[in-house]
């Protein structure tokens, strides 16, 4: 560090959580932090949604989706919104606005450069950050970063269960969002931020030795989130960056549940990236541990996710066997055993018959994919929103590749959650198919119409 952050020319005394910020104004050359902060132009945001990949229209639209999580309502900003913020023409956002763009960001509003109403601002401008500054900022290392997140500035205390019982209610709000809506920015941005509070929680008190481990339980369990988030929203190199140290957390953790959480999204990212050998090796660790022997639910899971991994190398036997395997496993498994929310909230029978739907629709045997969809849609609880949009879109596509073209055009006008990125991938690949298939049939033109009147722009 540079030199010590002063407030007329005096060192100005800081809470340990929020050191990050200053170390980064450090760099910057900045000495007088209330001068800085009070600038007209809000370079602290700027230069956060420069490091971060942020433009002024996807923070907003990832402001908007938390908004919606907080209050029910999806937020209006737009890109003009955020520019009024860097621009200091918006100087302290309105209450739900702001609370939002902390939980996108993890950070206070004040730590992003926003000033409370009242206050008076009288500096200049500070001087433009140094890219190579910024560099080094940047490999300050993640436990200083995660002290920025916590939520106040307190003095250190004893860390206890009702704090890990508290993260893991927030653990259960995300559960819920990723099946109202998945692969949402706003829910990578939550779970990632409640991660790192997971992590701020370490340093900011004493604990025993098994509240340690389950807070780093929490926070493997808040990345693994943010990963599959990343994964359903088709940003793969977000992906990546949260499995590496989801899996980082879980070895902490000590916690087997969450290690096959983790390397079995693996599985599913590699997957999707097209490297079915890669996607093979992370699901083997998964179906390796010991829980998987205690308990044929985790083993179920882990052989209907390699039935997928097979049917996109289009191994037909491989698929069958595997599908098979999960069956038997799921019969066997004791429905009142324990078992993480995560896993009770999604594996089920319509589970396991949507990844059997996947793998048979990789292998183009498209009879016993329609078969397994309708099994899947009518199994499937009612709170598994996101999941009904991606099974109804594949049966529209088995019916597609059974040479069903109206049913197939119906199946797929039915389908909800038209903003999913993953079903709207989906049925533009669907849209394509018909095409080329009924070119300029009243089908086609049926299809074209629906998606103008309904999806717009979406797909």
């Amino acid at each position: 560090m540079c030199t010590a952050i002063r407030e007329n020319g005096r060192p100005l005394d800081l809470p340990p959580r929020a050191i990050w910020v200053f170390i980064y104004l450090t760099e910057c050359g900045v000495q007088d932090y209330r001068a800085y902060m009070n600038a007209e132009r809000n370079t602290v945001l700027d230069g956060w949604m420069k490091e971060h990949g942020y433009s002024s229209n996807s923070l907003a639209e990832a402001v908007n989706a938390a908004v919606g999580d907080l209050t029910g309502r999806v937020g209006g900003l737009d890109g003009s919104s955020v520019r009024d913020w860097k621009a200091g023409r918006v100087r302290w956002p309105k209450s739900a606005t702001r609370v939002a763009l902390e939980k996108v960001t993890g950070l206070p509003a004040t730590a992003l450069g926003f000033v409370p109403r009242g206050r008076v601002s009288s500096a200049p401008a500070p001087p433009e950050e140094d890219p190579v500054k910024r560099r080094c900022f940047l490999t300050a290392g993640s436990a200083v970063a995660a002290a920025a997140v916590a939520p106040t500035f307190t003095a250190p205390h004893r860390i206890g269960t009702s704090d890990v019982e508290r993260l893991q209610g927030r653990f259960g709000e995300i559960i819920a969002s990723d099946h109202r809506y998945g692969g949402r920015l706003g829910i990578e941005q939550k779970a990632a931020a409640l991660a790192d509070e997971a992590l701020a929680l370490q340093i900011s008190g004493s604990a025993s030795q098994r509240v340690r481990a389950y807070l780093y339980g929490c926070a493997a369990a808040f990345r693994s989130s943010a990963m599959w988030a990343a994964i359903d929203g088709r940003r793969y190199d977000d992906a990546v960056r949260h499995m590496r140290e989801a899996q980082a957390l879980a070895e902490l953790a000590a916690d087997p549940a969450i290690k096959f959480r983790i390397w079995s999204h693996a599985g599913t990212l590699y997957r999707h990236l097209g490297h079915p050998a890669e996607a093979t090796a992370a699901n083997d660790v998964a179906r390796s541990l010991s829980l998987t022997r205690r308990d044929p639910l985790f083993a179920s899971l882990g052989l209907a996710r390699q039935a997928a991994i097979h049917g996109e190398a289009r191994n037909a036997t491989a698929t069958r066997r595997s599908v098979e395997q999960a069956q038997d496993a799921m019969d066997r498994a004791d429905p009142g055993a324990y078992r993480p929310v995560w896993m009770t909230s999604f594996y089920d029978q319509a589970e396991l018959d949507s990844l059997a739907l996947s793998a048979y629709l990789a292998l183009g045997e498209y009879e016993m994919a329609e078969s397994h969809a309708h099994r899947c849609l009518a199994a499937l609880r009612p709170h598994m929103q996101r999941s009904k949009a991606i099974a109804t879109t594949r049966l529209a596509c088995a019916q597609l590749g059974q040479g069903d073209l109206e049913p197939a055009v119906l199946t797929a006008m039915s389908v909800p959650a038209a903003h999913h990125p993953r079903v709207v991938g989906m049925l533009r690949d669907f849209g394509t198919e018909i095409h080329n298939i009924a070119p300029n049939s009243p089908i086609s033109r049926t299809w074209d119409q629906y998606v103008r009147d309904t999806w717009k722009e979406s797909v």
